[in-house]
């Protein structure tokens, strides 16, 4: 999985955790996984796809909830991470493989950590 992301062009950001530690982070926009997996993006998200929804689930059972146009570039500048490294490094046991950030948020609730699926819902079913 981390060399499909790293074919989609990853990205570093550098950025304060909660803490106030300043990491750096290496991941894919979360929109570019969704286009790859063939969710509804840009000019297609009008409609019925405005009522659909990404659920992101956690190994331990966390869950944590974006509407489409939160993470897509077409509606939004702000950015959502799909990460795999850190300062480098592979993301630790505990946290890894897979994990969001999302910088533009004042608290880190949806920072998901051991990211195990990413799912499309509609608000409608």
């Amino acid at each position: 999985m981390v060399d499909d992301l790293m074919q989609m062009g990853p990205e570093e950001l550098r950025i304060k955790d909660k803490d106030g530690n300043r990491l750096t982070f290496k991941g894919v926009n979360l929109s570019k996984v969704l286009e790859k997996a063939g969710a509804p993006t840009s000019a297609r998200i009008r409609g019925e796809n405005l009522a659909k929804y990404i659920l992101i689930h956690a190994k331990d059972g966390y869950q944590a909830v974006f509407s489409l146009t939160e993470v897509d570039s077409s509606f939004t500048d702000a950015m959502v991470l799909l990460v795999f490294q850190e300062d480098g490094k592979p993301l630790p046991p505990g946290i890894g493989p897979f994990r969001l950030v999302v910088p533009h948020e004042k608290k880190q609730a949806r920072w998901v950590r051991e990211v195990i699926e990413i799912e499309i819902k509609s608000a409608n079913e």
